[in-house]
């Protein structure tokens, strides 16, 4: 009995730690919720090509960020 009780405290250390994909996650929604912000406010939303190149670079990094921290993590 009592080593089945090390046996599962040895498991749950083991684990890794999920505060990287809830930083990248959250990091994110944030993004999108900003983005939804700033585009129903501004007809012109973003603005030109290179604002546009910019929005979509930093919507690609945010997800590729979540989706690795999740893998890594799970």
């Amino acid at each position: 009995m009592l080593q089945g009780f090390f046996l599962l405290a040895a498991e749950e250390a083991a684990e890794p730690s999920k505060v990287p994909f809830f930083i990248a996650g959250g990091a994110f929604a944030v993004w999108a919720v900003v983005l939804f912000a700033v585009g129903m406010r501004s007809q012109s939303f973003p603005g030109g090509q290179t604002a546009e190149r910019g929005v979509i670079a930093v919507s690609v990094v945010l997800m590729a960020a979540a989706m690795a921290t999740a893998v890594i993590t799970a």
